[in-house]
């Protein structure tokens, strides 16, 4: 009659593994706000080109419905960050759907004359270039949205919410506060626009070092 040999006794200083958690699935609630913010662009592009953008009350339920969009961007981050959702997926989704955003109020504005085409097209190669280069990163790492990029959505945000409104029919002032605040957008876009570049060079390089 044969015997199993003992367990070995555990070691002295051997810590037990813990169970590692599995990693969030991508199609969780603050994925699917932002999915949300997604499809509600193609409904403001439309309210805001109503009549070449001239019905006032048109004009309202597309800011409406910007402020809508442009708020829950909070409303993700918060979800991800509390929940612990954060995914690769979003972090890619979630500069897209601002960008998405954006981009239609900035065309649609120049579209209705409303908004100089060399911001809209200085914004969006700015925009666009950064994205492509969030693909071509891709392969080697995620580039998620710094604090200067949010600080840049925000104040595009607000430059765009304010632009959005039936100026027209809005006392003066309101107008030059209004372009006040796209100016101070553009310039900030463009120093976070160089800042991004530089982080991306940086990563690069630290993926090829490792490598």
């Amino acid at each position: 009659m044969t015997t199993s040999d003992p367990a070995p006794e555990p070691l002295e200083g051997d810590v037990p593994s813990l169970p590692v958690a599995p990693p969030p699935s991508p199609w969780n609630s603050a994925n699917l706000v932002t999915m949300a913010r997604i499809a509600l662009v193609p409904f403001f592009a439309w309210a805001l080109l109503v009549e070449d953008g001239t019905d006032a009350r048109w004009r309202w339920v597309a800011v409406g419905v910007f402020v809508l969009a442009a708020g829950t961007d909070k409303v993700d981050g918060y979800l991800a960050r509390r929940y612990g959702l954060i995914t690769d997926l979003g972090k890619l989704l979630d500069p897209i759907a601002d960008k998405l955003l954006i981009g239609t109020a900035l065309v649609g504005l120049s579209l209705v004359g409303e908004l100089w085409w060399w911001v809209t097209v200085v914004v969006l190669v700015r925009e666009l270039g950064i994205t492509a280069m969030r693909f071509f990163l891709l392969r080697y790492v995620v580039l998620p949205a710094s604090r200067g990029g949010k600080l840049k959505t925000l104040m595009q945000s607000v430059a765009l919410g304010l632009m959005l409104t039936p100026l027209w029919l809005l006392p003066e002032p309101i107008t030059w506060l209004a372009y006040a605040a796209m100016a101070a957008a553009v310039a900030v876009t463009l120093v976070t626009g160089v800042d991004y570049v530089v982080q991306a060079v940086r990563l690069r390089r630290s993926a090829r070092t490792e490598a």
